[in-house]
């Protein structure tokens, strides 16, 4: 399906970004991850998409708060496999904290990795779009993109930015062939969020269901978490032919969170 198409996805050495980079190499693209971690999990994750899906797969170490290096790696996939021809905006951090609190350094961070770094990685991959005809650009967002939380002022912002973003950069692209769209997700059940439920057990004097149902899944209508395969699919949707007249868009995948 993407045969001869490369995708660069940041924040993907694990939870979302990782199963989306997963899922495009499926379907046949090269794929160039990007993310922390400790370098021999990601060699073999690496590893294990060029093995799992017979495509090539490399790694930037660029840092989503520096646009130089976020630039640079734009340039350097489409240096080393010719073309960047899909493009997932999915790094992001949160910190919780009341506004009054709130530390300027997280703040500043925060819109740096999950709003500023989108804007960086767009300009530079554009042209090269443009040039080819064609391009895909999905920024991963969150329900907390067309709602809000207390105490998560900074990515809350930032969502919301990032959604205004890809309204913007749609618009300027629409007759380019060129889509640009959010992805918002609810919770999903990444390895961070499994890893809060036995302290959430232990603090509450909860069961994992009671948790799982009572306290990460309140906002939740369907009490059901959104799966890092869900969220895959939707990225390789936004990116076939079928959803080339989706543009602007930015669709919830979020058990009905936002549409109470």
């Amino acid at each position: 399906m993407f045969q001869g198409k490369t995708a660069v996805v940041t924040g993907s050495t694990s939870g979302i970004g990782l199963g989306i980079a997963r899922a495009l190499a499926a379907r046949g693209a090269q794929i160039v991850l990007n993310g922390f971690g400790e370098a021999a999990e990601i060699e073999r994750e690496r590893g294990a998409i060029a093995k799992d899906f017979g495509v090539k797969a490399t790694y930037s170490a660029a840092d989503m708060t520096k646009p130089d290096e976020i630039a640079g790696m734009i340039t350097t996939a489409e240096t080393t496999f010719g073309s960047v021809d899909i493009l997932v905006n999915n790094a992001g951090i949160q910190h919780v904290a009341a506004i009054e609190d709130f530390p300027v350094d997280k703040w500043d961070q925060i819109i740096a990795i999950n709003l500023t770094s989108a804007f960086h990685a767009i300009r530079t991959a554009v042209p090269g779009m443009k040039r080819r005809g064609w391009g895909r650009i999905i920024n991963t967002a969150s329900a907390h993109s067309l709602v809000a939380s207390p105490f998560k002022a900074a990515y809350v912002a930032a969502k919301h930015g990032l959604a205004g973003l890809t309204k913007t950069v749609a618009l300027e692209l629409a007759t380019s062939g060129i889509t640009v769209n959010c992805i918002s997700p609810g919770y999903v059940l990444t390895p961070l969020v499994a890893k809060q439920i036995p302290d959430q057990m232990k603090t509450r004097h909860m069961s994992e269901e009671q948790v799982k149902r009572d306290v990460i899944l309140a906002a939740q209508p369907t009490k059901q978490f959104i799966s890092i395969e869900q969220v895959g699919s939707l990225a390789c949707y936004l990116c076939t032919d079928a959803a080339a007249q989706i543009t602007g868009a930015n669709l919830s995948i979020d058990g009905g969170w936002t549409a109470q």
